[in-house]
Order: structure tokens, then C-alpha cells, then sequence
């Protein structure tokens, strides 16, 4: 105690000067040894003085800003110096209701008035109380300092003020969670935009008439479908109509700062409404689709509540482009479709392209808090490659999430936005029958995305009227809580009662709004005005050449030999003094020879001359993984380190951003540790930007199953379901090498299952020329298809599938490459054996360890679209087989057979017989046993040569 009074009998540092003190005691909540020792000394024995109810005093809640002079401690400093003794218990006193303070912001949202059924009591929260800090009736109206709120331009309050401003502020309509947030200066900006108006600002009487007009047009829409439709699912809104509020003041407000495009993510429940109430789409359209009418061309199209939709709406700070993404039923998949998408968009607009294409995700609360993809897209939010600028969540939080009876079945955290926090995003917990508080918080998080380029979540907390869907009856398993539903008038009828009660609507005018937007929906007209129906950004990109373009193998993919060893020379040069790891000056100096013909260009430089090329030629190319800078397999080396700096101290070095003046960005990334949000982010990218080589590349061609859902629900189906291409390319290492079940296979038959209308391409490529020729034909062709390349592993180093230069200036992709051995006569060829992949090469030097002339080998590079025409041009050339066999490397009932036999088949000559020589059927996609592996590839090569016992199928 005595170091204590030593300190306040000769500080000065009371009074005026508050600020500098609050900093060093938030600096000591961070660090305590951060802070000189006198200061350390003095808040360590605050924090653990009694309390006047006998209690110790508990630390403050962790980085909540205290004020250390208050205008008590400044008298009792005063009386020090006139030679008298401070008060010691008005100091604490003060420190308890800072503590307070903090307590409020930290857990006020737990006692907010956030639910509009009222099924539950307020929690127990000691903390809220001031008598957990020895603070009693008597003190209710004593005069504390107030330096650090935002509620009074004066210094001091009464404790009965202060509680009943935290109240008003973190506990009625709104509950605020910030204080877990780690930088100081956000948490400040919060509080100084939520405690001045007590988190509910003055709304004007023409503003609280537009709240009431959007929720009008919310419930009508829902009520006239329902009772035109009936039966028919649509997941409605009723209940939750607060976020077409919430929506409108996005769009709205987004206008004034700058915001020039939205692209919206969001799944079924109220996505007719934002259709119709917020995007300007023709009710009468809508109506149409009920009515079982459909888009022409398109193969299979989808359900309504699944379309996509654009429009251009005039703001009051200008137009801004509304994009809705097509969304399937995999609930929160599309978040990182969507936030692709917007990368995309913004890298378009240069610099500002952050603040000027907004990404909006709508998110049930049960899926925000239960779909994996949602923490995956939110580990993005920071990332260098796939940071969007800050996202704005909208959670559509009606409590019950899909079918669930009891909240303990939902999720294992208190609120569904939990899962947020990993990010440290702001949390704004909102009363969804309170409009003025919805559009208040959603206001606010907006600014604060614009400034400070983060995640920002609005947890819109209603019900849900009806079930799941139209045909459920939520009743059977929520009897309580549809008991309060049914008696609840709905959050339109009880705002307009609101409102007339506050005299800003006449008797009967609500009802006369309802009438009145029945009628627009009975004439099928449009609701929002004005939709700008000839604004054309000069962002946007035209897809109209790819959409027309019809499918070809052809195109002209080869580079003048000149051209070649130009980009050669500039691919294997580094900066002066940049000192590269030995190993890859061994390989910049191999790759210089192989540019100057001097080797065979192996797999890494045919990439690399492809890439070169095209960067070169006006195209971008992006292509993450997460070893995707080096290759999993070390065989790329895109990005260069120095060995003397660290990569984060500008210590790496790109060759192909350094090809040719005026060149296309080349963008390597090594991703997040994540398959499923990362491949749709790439995804979204592709659909945003035909004219950009998008890759994603698999660590092991296995992990991609981890992104199922994208491939089954966008890559394969987007265009027959929305008409939606991408180009996107998908680089799967794929290859029998001994490496076990988990890094052998890229799932061939998934891919090859999937395969209709020319949706996609599925190519196993193996030599360097082919690769190269592949990128190009990819970017080169006018049509945009999803590009599967099953890449090997072995191959990236085999001499035998290198390539010389001059392969790179002439031709073009084969899909089928037929018998290159001179030696082999076709004349007396018996047999064909057809592959794809790593498995040719052990065939040619089987076939070479036995002297066989008698047996011809044909490669199918493009397993999908099958090159029917060319491959029957080469099974012709053999008129004496008799045996057409199927050779793969993966189990018989995995890999290309099963899909591929009936293609054989079609172009084999009458009386030929068809076989397979693979491994047996099994249940897992490799062996994990080397010994084994080693003695299955050898029977099969076996298999291959030798005579068949039966044949699968016979002409």
C-alpha cells in the first residue's frame, strides 16, 4: 500500500490528463510489462483490491479502455498535495463502474431484447449488475466520471445515468459483441458510433414510412403467393421480413459510399423477395415460373428459388449493379462462389476496386453455424490471394434452423455467428421486429466494412411463420413456439400500429399500403423504381463471343521457335545480387539449355513457356494450390527465394511477372490449407472473368473430393442448370505410384460419372508438349468449359515424357495419340492396348523388354469429349487385330473402364474382342502396401501381353 500512495502523492498525471493514462493501462491489459513499473505496480494493485462487499476486485474484461483520472481520484489527488490522505475507495469505486462499463459492452448483448416471441427469460448475468462490483443503491446517484463514454459531452454522470445508457445502448433492440476484437482503435470506433444515440438514432417520419413500405411489400409478396399458389414450396420470408430493411439499406446506403456493384450470395429462405422487392425483378416473370414456364436454352434449368438474377438500381449516390448468384441447395456452398466472383470484379477496377464491389452473404442461422465451407470462406477474409475487402453477413436468424426441436441440437456455441469471431468480425445481434434498429445496424455495419476493409455480421433475430418449406407443418415438432408464432401479428402490422400510435400514419393508412402493393402484384407489375434498364458499367464484361462459339478440339496453339527461346532466356533469369537455392540454379540452368534446344523441355517448362505465352498475349493467368508456387512435387518453381531474405522481406521473385513489357498479370498463390472454399472461390473467379487462365490445383489429385460439392453442384452443372460457363481449370496430380490409398488417385470415374453435353473436358495428358498445348487451347478457343487435367507425378521427371522445343512451335493438342515405335508394322499387329496416362510408358518398356512387334499402343489424352472420329481412324489402321484391351492403372471397377468400354466398343471392326487388363476390383482406390503395389503393376503389365482367358465384350 505504501508504494501505492508514494505513486499518488507524487504523480501528476490526474485530471487533464485522462486519455494518456487510459492508453497505458489498455497497453498493461495487453502487456503488463509494456508499462513503466511505477504505473505496473499501481494497476496491479487496483486489480486486486477488495471490493466494499469483502469480494476481491476481478480484472477488467481483457482490452476494454479504462480512464484511470477521474475527477474523484483528481480532488483526492488535490487533497494529497495540501498533505492529507487519498481516498482510496472513491478511486475504486470508479474503477468498478469503468469495469462496469466494459462488463456492458463485453456481454450486454447476452440481456439484449432480442427475440420478438419472447420464449425466453433473461439470463443470469452477474457481471450486468453493479452490486457484483460492491456498487450500492446509495451510489446510484453519485457522480462518477464518464471520459471514456459516448453518452454526454460532459465528464460526469450519475451511476443511475450511465446504467440506464449501457442499458439503452447494448440491451434493448440491439446487442453489440466487439470486445473480442484485438485492435483498439476499431473497438473505440464502435463504441462512438453505437453510444451516442443509444444505439437508436432519430428516424425521421418520412424514413419510419419507407421502413413500413418495405415491410409491406415483404409480407404481400409472401401473402399473394401463398394464397395464389398454393402448396407450392418457395421458402418464405414471413417472420423475417426485416431483411428486405436490411438489404434495401445496403443497396441504398451503399450508393452514397462509393459502392458500385453487389454481389449477393444467399440461399432459399426469402430469395423470392429479394428477387422481386430489392432487384427490381418482374413480378409477373415470377409468376410465370410458378406457372411452370421456363428459360429457353437451357438443357435442364432449375427450380426458381435456386436462379440467379442482375439488374442496375439507381442510388442516390448512382447507379449500383445487383448480382444474385445462382445458389443449388448445398446451402452456404455459394459463399465462396461468391467471394470469387468479387476478386474477380474488383482486380478488374484497379485500386479502388475493394470499395467499389461489395460482397453480401445471406446465411441461415442453423447453416452459418453448421456448414464447415462457412469457416472455410471466412479464413479467406485476410488472405493476400483471396482477401475481398471485407464481407457483409446478413444472418437470417429465425431460431429454428431446418427441422430442429430442441436449440440444443443446432450448434454447441451460444449465438450461430460464433463461428465469426475466428476473424474477429464485429457481431450486431439485431431485434427483427424493430426495423429502425435493423436499418441502424446495418448502416453501421457497412461503414465500418468501408472502413476498415473487414467482415462485419448482422444477426437479424425473427421466426419463421410458415415450415421449412410450404408442405411442412412445424407444429408437429415446435408445438410452443407455433403457439407464439400464430398469436404474433407480424412485424408489418406491428409497425404500422407503431406508427400510427406515434401519429406518423393516419387510421387505416397502413392497411391502404397493403391494398395498394396487392394490386401491383395482382397487375404483375414491378415494385422497385427506378431499375435502370439501359446502363451498361464499363466493367462489365462481354460473354456474348463465348456464348456463341460451338465446341472444337481445334486450335492453332503453336508459338514461333524464336518467340520461344525469347521467353525462355527471360524465365531463367533472376535480379542481380538474388541468390537462389542451389537446386534451383541446377534447374534454371537446365531450363535455359531446354529454351535453347539444347534438352528436352520437361513437364515444368512446358507450363512455363504455356503460361509465358499467354501472359504475353493480353491473358491472365491465376492459379493457387497449396503448394502451388513450387508444386507439390517441386517440379514448377514459379516463385524463386532468395536464400539470404526471408520471403516475407521481399525476398522472392517471379520470373513469369518479368516476360515481356505490357504483359498480363501471372498470379501464383500457395492457398489456404482448404479444398472445398478455395475451389469455389476459384470457381466464382472463372465465371467473373473469361479472359483469365483460372487453376486450381490439388495437392494430391484425392483431396478434391473434399470438394465434392462444388464440381457436382457448379463445375459440371452450371451451365445446364443456369447457363453459367467458366473456364476453370482443375490441375488433379493422378498417378499408381506406391504412395497408398490417399495419394494415388484423382478419382477418374467421378469425373468421367458427371460427363454430358460437352460440360466439361477430362484430359490425362503425358508429355510436356501436351501440357503446354492444353493451357493454350484452353484460352485460345472463343468457348469457356471446365478443364480436368489428371497431371502425374513419376512423368514431371521422365525423360521419356519430355519434349523438344519444336514440338511447342508446330501442332497442337492430340486427344489420341496413336502408335509412335517405327518398329511396330501395322500390318502385323494382333492387338491394341489403349491407356491413358503414366501406365503407357510402363507398357512401351514392357513391349520393349519383349520384343513385341505384334502389338500397337494408343494413348486417349482427352478422356472427355471422346474423339470418336479419330480414334476409330487409328484402330483402322490395324486390320489384323483381332483384340482391342483396355489397359489403366487404377481397379477395375475405378479409373476410365467402366466409362470408357462402351467408346471403344462403338469404333471397334466386327469381330473384334475387347478386354481389360488393370487391377482387380477394390474397395479402396490404391494398396497401401509398396510390396503389393509393386506386384499388382507387374501383373497387370503381365495381363496386358499375355493371353486372356475372357474378353469383356466381343463386336
Amino acid at each position: 500500500m505504501s508504494s501505492q500512495l508514494d505513486f499518488l502523492q507524487n504523480s501528476y498525471l490526474f485530471g487533464g490528463n485522462a486519455p494518456y493514462v487510459e492508453e497505458l493501462y489498455e497497453a498493461y491489459l495487453d502487456n503488463p510489462g509494456s508499462v513503466p513499473d511505477n504505473w505496473r505496480n499501481y494497476f496491479d494493485q487496483l486489480q486486486h483490491m477488495p471490493a466494499t462487499d469483502g469480494r476481491e476486485a476481478t480484472r477488467d474484461q481483457a482490452h476494454a479502455p479504462i480512464v484511470e483520472s477521474f475527477a474523484q481520484r483528481a480532488k483526492a489527488n488535490a487533497f494529497v498535495q495540501r498533505g492529507g490522505e487519498p481516498d482510496l475507495a472513491v478511486a475504486m469505486k470508479q474503477v468498478h463502474v469503468q469495469t462496469l462499463i466494459a462488463a456492458y459492452r463485453s456481454l450486454g448483448s447476452r440481456w439484449a431484447d432480442l427475440d420478438p416471441l419472447k420464449r425466453q427469460d433473461r439470463p443470469p448475468i452477474p457481471e450486468l449488475d453493479p452490486a457484483f462490483y460492491g456498487l450500492t443503491e446509495a451510489d446510484l446517484d453519485q457522480t462518477f466520471s464518464a471520459t471514456n463514454t459516448n453518452f454526454t459531452s460532459s465528464t460526469t454522470m450519475s451511476l443511475r445515468e450511465i446504467l440506464k445508457c449501457l442499458r439503452d445502448t447494448y440491451c434493448r433492440s440491439v446487442g453489440a459483441e466487439f470486445m473480442h476484437i484485438s485492435d483498439p482503435a476499431i473497438k473505440r470506433w464502435i463504441v462512438e458510433r453505437l453510444e451516442p444515440t443509444r444505439s437508436a438514432p432519430e428516424v425521421t417520419a418520412e424514413r419510419k414510412r419507407h421502413l413500413l413500405q418495405q415491410l409491406t411489400e415483404a409480407e404481400g409478396l409472401e401473402r399473394f403467393l401463398h394464397t395464389k399458389y398454393v402448396g407450392q414450396k418457395r421458402f418464405s420470408l414471413e417472420g423475417g421480413e426485416s431483411l428486405i430493411v436490411s438489404m434495401d439499406e445496403l443497396v441504398n446506403h451503399g450508393g452514397d459510399s462509393g459502392v458500385q456493384e453487389i454481389i449477393v450470395g444467399m440461399a432459399h429462405r426469402g430469395r423470392l423477395n429479394v428477387l422481386v422487392n430489392i432487384m427490381g425483378k418482374m413480378p409477373g416473370d415470377l409468376f410465370a415460373e410458378f406457372e411452370g414456364k421456363h428459360a429457353d436454352g437451357l438443357t435442364d434449368g432449375d427450380v426458381k428459388y435456386h436462379n440467379g438474377f442482375s439488374s442496375d438500381l439507381s442510388t442516390p449516390g448512382g447507379p449500383v449493379h445487383l448480382s444474385l448468384a445462382f445458389n443449388p441447395s448445398h446451402l452456404e456452398i455459394v459463399n465462396p462462389v461468391v467471394e470469387g466472383s468479387v476478386r474477380a470484379r474488383q482486380e478488374r477496377r484497379g485500386a479502388d476496386g475493394h470499395r467499389q464491389v461489395l460482397p453480401v452473404l445471406v446465411h441461415g442461422d442453423a447453416a452459418f453455424a453448421g456448414q464447415g465451407v462457412v469457416m472455410e470462406t471466412l479464413n479467406l477474409a485476410e488472405t493476400r490471394g483471396y482477401g475481398t475487402g471485407g464481407t457483409v453477413h446478413l444472418v437470417v436468424n429465425n431460431q429454428i434452423g431446418f427441422t430442429t426441436s430442441d436449440p440444443r441440437d443446432t450448434r454447441s456455441t451460444i449465438y450461430c455467428t460464433d463461428v465469426s469471431k475466428m476473424i474477429e468480425a464485429p457481431v450486431f445481434h439485431v431485434n427483427g421486429d424493430d426495423p429502425e434498429a435493423v436499418a441502424f445496424v446495418t448502416r453501421v455495419a457497412l461503414d465500418f466494412r468501408m472502413q476498415f476493409g473487414r467482415d462485419v455480421v448482422v444477426d437479424i433475430v425473427c421466426f419463421r411463420k410458415l415450415g421449412h418449406n410450404e408442405q411442412d407443418t412445424p407444429a408437429l415438432t415446435q408445438p410452443l413456439m407455433y403457439k407464439r408464432i400464430g398469436v404474433h401479428p407480424g412485424t408489418r402490422k406491428f409497425y404500422s400500429d407503431k406508427l400510427t400510435a406515434q401519429g406518423v400514419l393516419k387510421e387505416g393508412e397502413g392497411d391502404q399500403l397493403v391494398k395498394d402493393y396487392r394490386q401491383y402484384m395482382e397487375d404483375g407489375k414491378r415494385t422497385i423504381e427506378p431499375v435502370l434498364t439501359n446502363y451498361k458499367s464499363k466493367f462489365a464484361i462481354d460473354w456474348s463471343p463465348f456464348l456463341e462459339a460451338k465446341w472444337t478440339d481445334q486450335a492453332d496453339t503453336g508459338v514461333p521457335l524464336a518467340e520461344l527461346k525469347r521467353l525462355g532466356e527471360k524465365l531463367t533469369q533472376v535480379p542481380d545480387g538474388f541468390t537462389p537455392h542451389q537446386l534451383v540454379s541446377k534447374l534454371l540452368n537446365d531450363r535455359r539449355n531446354m529454351a535453347r534446344g539444347e534438352l528436352n523441355l520437361d513437364w515444368g517448362m512446358g507450363e512455363h513457356l504455356a503460361f509465358a505465352t499467354l501472359v504475353s498475349s493480353g491473358f491472365s493467368v491465376r492459379i493457387t494450390g497449396q503448394d502451388s508456387g513450387r508444386g507439390t512435387f517441386t517440379h514448377r518453381h514459379a516463385v524463386l527465394h532468395d536464400q539470404n531474405r526471408e520471403r516475407w522481406d521481399d525476398g522472392s521473385y517471379i520470373p513469369l511477372q518479368n516476360v515481356s513489357p505490357g504483359q498480363a498479370p501471372f498470379v501464383v498463390i500457395d492457398s489456404v490449407l482448404s479444398e472445398e472454399a478455395v475451389l469455389g472461390f476459384e470457381y466464382g473467379y472463372s465465371c467473373a472473368d473469361p479472359n483469365t487462365l483460372t487453376i486450381w490445383e490439388a495437392q494430391f489429385g484425392d483431396f478434391v473430393n473434399g470438394a465434392q460439392v462444388v464440381i457436382d453442384q457448379f463445375i459440371v452443372s452450371g451451365e445446364a442448370k443456369w447457363g453459367r460457363q467458366s473456364g476453370l481449370t482443375l490441375m488433379l496430380p493422378h498417378g499408381y505410384e506406391g504412395q497408398g490409398p490417399e495419394h494415388s488417385s484423382a478419382r477418374i470415374e467421378r469425373f468421367l460419372q458427371l460427363c454430358a453435353d460437352n460440360n466439361i473436358q477430362a484430359v490425362q495428358p503425358t508429355s510436356a508438349s501436351q501440357i503446354f498445348h492444353l493451357l493454350r487451347r484452353q484460352m485460345i478457343r472463343k468457348f469457356r468449359k471446365p478443364l480436368v487435367i489428371f497431371t502425374p507425378k513419376s512423368l514431371l521427371r521422365n525423360k521419356d515424357a519430355s519434349s523438344p522445343l519444336s514440338d511447342l512451335a508446330k501442332g497442337r493438342f492430340q486427344p489420341i495419340i496413336g502408335e509412335v515405335d517405327e518398329g511396330v508394322n501395322a500390318a502385323n499387329v494382333k492387338r491394341v492396348l489403349v491407356c491413358s496416362g503414366k501406365v503407357y510408358y510402363d507398357l512401351v518398356n514392357g513391349r520393349r523388354e519383349r520384343e513385341d512387334k505384334t502389338t500397337a499402343i494408343v494413348r486417349v489424352e482427352q478422356l472427355y469429349p471422346f474423339a470418336h472420329k479419330t480414334f476409330e481412324t487409328e484402330l483402322k489402321k490395324y486390320p489384323k487385330a483381332t483384340e482391342v484391351v483396355w489397359v489403366q492403372d487404377e481397379p477395375q471397377n475405378q479409373g476410365p473402364w467402366y466409362y470408357v468400354q462402351h467408346h471403344l466398343y462403338e469404333n471397334m471392326s466386327e469381330g473384334q474382342k475387347l478386354g481389360y487388363s488393370g487391377r482387380p476390383a477394390s474397395a479402396s482406390p490404391a494398396v497401401g502396401y509398396l510390396a503389393k503395389h509393386q506386384e499388382q503393376q507387374k501383373a497387370l503389365v503381365e495381363q496386358a501381353f499375355g493371353k486372356f482367358k475372357s474378353f469383356a465384350l466381343t463386336k
